[in-house]
């Protein structure tokens, strides 16, 4: 009975000095997620590889090999935001968050227009507004409209093999991530 008793403290004693550590640990691990590196990294409506292939830290720890990616932070606060892309490749995806990494919408190429990279992020209100007067550049672009405040959008791209992986870095390193007026 002696040795079930000491088992059993034993186990309370351990499970307190976890439980402990895991709370001290909870700040230094929340400032890492992929707003804040991104933060780090760059400002907003700024577009940065995911992976970290300019030299910067990665922002996605452990990318697909198969897959180049860039990143963008954005906040609808300053209006809508507008992503587009000259060109073509293989495969693109595109992929919307919120700040807190929650997936809001994504598409791909095969969903796009003629494949074309052209989309705006709008809040509901907003797309109310750009019903009213939608401007002519816009017209062929797709609207998704995103009940958040700040976001991150994340742009891939396939690389089916090395002969791509130029063109593939040219066509991501073009796409642009701006607010619309």
């Amino acid at each position: 009975m002696a040795r079930l008793l000491y088992a059993i403290l034993l186990g309370i004693v351990g499970a307190g000095i976890v439980h402990i550590s895991v709370l001290f640990l909870l700040p230094t691990l929340s400032e890492r997620d992929a707003w804040s590196r991104l933060a780090e990294a760059a400002d907003l409506y700024v577009m940065v590889p995911a992976d970290g292939s300019d030299g910067s830290q990665p922002v996605v720890e452990a990318p697909d090999p198969e897959f180049r990616a860039i990143v963008c932070r954005f906040d609808l606060e300053d209006g809508p935001m507008r992503v587009k892309g000259a060109g073509s490749v293989p495969f693109w995806s595109a992929s919307i968050y919120d700040r807190s990494g929650q997936n809001v919408y994504n598409f791909n190429d095969h969903t796009a227009e003629g494949g074309k990279l052209d989309f705006v992020v709008v809040t509901p209100a907003q797309m109310i507004d750009m019903r009213k007067d939608l401007p002519a550049e816009l017209a062929s672009s797709i609207f998704v409209e995103a009940d958040i405040g700040e976001g991150m959008v994340v742009v891939r791209s396939f690389v089916p093999d090395d002969s791509w992986a130029k063109t593939i870095v040219t066509y991501l390193g073009a796409v642009s991530c701006s607010p619309q007026s």
